[in-house]
């Protein structure tokens, strides 16, 4: 289908017109003698007499060249379009953005596989985040990782197979061996910054308490609160455990009542997967459909023809007077 993105150019077509009928014609001058039995010579010679300023003339074949071009002109300002079929295209309505505890702690052994062996605490939470990112293929998801310091491992992104890569490649104690959980929500808060979407989920899984954080996890939370940011807290670990060993199951609870989100604990990863079941049944995967046609200027078309057929005139014209005098 053929549209036009500026129809009211077309107001423009008369503007021609109106000139020429409104506006005095240009006079040229020509050269001449005057003396008073002038009239009488010319009688006697046969010859007419013309104004001392003539109106060139035109031939109808430029007037019709001329009016063309104009039409042309005016068309490609209208900037026709080809538009084509509707074109659909489905993205994520809500970003979600891990962060996952990698401090010396989740080097414990103490998860219990399906099968009964002991297995590290970030094997088991590494083998479920991966099952927990390939099934909300369309999403936008972000990888923080944080032990003594909070880091982005990679920023919102459709690429999921990018977060379970990076995830695969981190190993216990990169960021330091303490709990950061304050620096970890701040650091979401920012990287959610670049997000235009309202709805905003921040999974937070933790096996310690925070000792090394700028902020505390009570005014991060209620930072991300403010912000629309809905966080799910999990917390893994022995609650039992003293010193940064002890997962802080009360701090991982307020932080998920202040922003409306859910706490979990996981003893096993059995309990873990079925968490993680469960957040994604607390928040399935949303998408809006945006709906487009896409447009192809045409306006190189006219314009074209219009600077074409000035061209073509001038060489009609060109050849049409050589031929005339040739005949003379």
């Amino acid at each position: 289908m053929i549209a036009l993105a500026f129809p009211w150019v077309f107001l423009a077509l008369p503007l021609p017109f109106a000139v020429y009928f409104l506006v005095p014609a240009h006079r040229e001058r020509a050269p001449a003698l005057r003396f008073p039995f002038f009239r009488r010579m010319a009688h006697t010679a046969g010859s007419k007499t013309h104004a001392g300023a003539a109106v060139l003339s035109r031939s109808r074949f430029q007037m019709i060249s001329a009016v063309l071009t104009w039409c042309l002109l005016v068309a490609a300002l209208a900037r026709p379009e080809w538009i084509g079929d509707a074109v659909e295209v489905s993205r994520s309505a809500r970003d979600v953005v891990l962060a996952i505890d990698i401090s010396g702690s989740m080097d414990t052994r103490d998860f219990k596989a399906p099968d009964g062996s002991p297995k590290q605490r970030f094997a088991a939470v590494r083998d479920v985040v991966d099952d927990f990112v390939t099934g909300r293929e369309g999403d936008r998801m972000a990888l923080i990782v944080f032990g003594s310091r909070a880091y982005v491992q990679s920023p919102l992104t459709e690429d999921l197979e990018t977060i379970t890569s990076l995830l695969g490649q981190t190993e216990v104690a990169m960021a330091g061996p303490h709990t950061a959980i304050g620096d970890a929500i701040g650091l979401a808060i920012r990287t959610f910054e670049a997000s235009d979407i309202e709805q905003r989920l921040l999974i937070l899984l933790s096996d310690g308490a925070d000792t090394s954080s700028r902020m505390s996890p009570v005014n991060a939370a209620e930072i991300a609160a403010s912000k629309g940011i809905e966080i799910h807290t999990v917390g893994v670990g022995d609650p039992d455990a003293s010193g940064e060993d002890r997962v802080d199951l009360g701090a991982l609870q307020d932080i998920a009542g202040r922003t409306g989100g859910a706490y979990f604990f996981a003893e096993d990863e059995a309990g873990l997967q079925d968490i993680y079941e469960r957040i994604d049944a607390l928040t399935p995967r949303e998408t809006e459909t945006l709906s487009y046609r896409p447009k192809t200027s045409l306006a190189f078309l006219p314009l074209g023809a219009a600077a074409l057929i000035p061209f073509a005139a001038v060489l009609v014209l060109l050849f049409s007077s050589r031929h005339r005098r040739a005949v003379a």
